[in-house]
């Protein structure tokens, strides 16, 4: 694969996954619908979607993926919803991502990993960032919703941890999808007094889930082999951005202060953190 067709994929990813906390905000936000039936909307179209995509590159022999990467999958996706019903899209996208990197480099830890004094320092600065994103005042996010987010940010770092080495990454990926529409369906069931839609509504959890989601992982995952580990964990750190700027121009979301110092302390931290291991190792 090209150079320049590597840059391309993954600056494709990259808006795809922004787009997701876009979509699921406007969703949420302007139309009809409710948090759990865009859950299981976004689930079973990205299914679809990751399926029909595996069909096409000529299938798998058997299943692939787990339950418990499809129960991790499930949790980050409804309390992912669940949050952007009271929390803007640019904050909901740094907590998230906040919360993933927290997750991976924790789990890391507590596997041996050592750290430098400059990644203790990176680590400690996204730490401080989070703390300083939810501390009282009248620019906080609602409690409840961020709460629910870093919960969803912490099962997707799970379900990254549990997906290393696991194979074809857009087979698993499908079966994973696959396993979590019977879990977002429950949760439907188990909501269904409350729930709501119309064709908006509709239209954006399909495109949360078959393009945001199953198309821009498959991207994503296409994308991968060109890039070097240390740069496919930075680039990500584009994504709160790229949320935040549509946000502001798509959503009429005002950034505050408090948003524009945590987005500094948490993604200068977190890449303060990957930059010194590409350069230790």
């Amino acid at each position: 694969m090209s150079r320049r067709l590597t840059v391309v994929l993954t600056a494709l990813a990259m808006l795809a996954f922004a787009g997701n906390s876009l979509l699921c905000r406007v969703a949420l936000k302007d139309a009809a619908i409710d948090a759990a039936s865009f859950t299981t909307i976004r689930l079973l179209s990205g299914a679809l979607t990751l399926w029909l995509i595996v069909q096409l590159r000529g299938g798998v022999r058997k299943p692939a993926g787990s339950w418990a990467s499809a129960l991790a999958l499930f949790a980050y996706a409804a309390a992912f919803s669940f949050a952007y019903i009271s929390l803007p899209a640019a904050t909901g996208a740094l907590l998230l991502f906040g919360a993933v990197q927290a997750t991976m480099i924790g789990y890391g830890l507590s596997r041996g990993e050592r750290l430098s004094v400059r990644q203790w320092t990176g680590f400690a600065l996204a730490l401080a960032g989070l703390v300083g994103l939810l501390l009282p005042g009248l620019s906080a996010p609602p409690l409840l919703g961020a709460l629910l987010m870093l919960a969803a940010g912490i099962a997707w770092g799970v379900y990254s941890l549990r997906g290393r080495g696991g194979g074809d990454p857009t087979a698993v990926t499908a079966g994973n999808f696959a396993r979590s529409v019977p879990l977002a369906l429950t949760l439907s069931a188990l909501t269904f007094r409350s729930a709501a839609w119309d064709g908006s509504g509709v239209g954006y959890a399909v495109a949360s889930g078959a393009l945001a989601s199953g198309v821009g992982y498959a991207i994503w995952y296409m994308a991968l082999p060109g890039l070097r580990p240390a740069s496919a964990a930075t680039v990500q750190l584009s994504v709160p951005l790229i949320a935040a700027l549509g946000a502001v121009m798509f959503l009429d979301e005002a950034l505050s202060l408090r948003l524009l110092f945590a987005s500094a302390a948490i993604l200068g931290g977190i890449a303060l953190v990957i930059l010194s291991r590409r350069a230790a190792a």
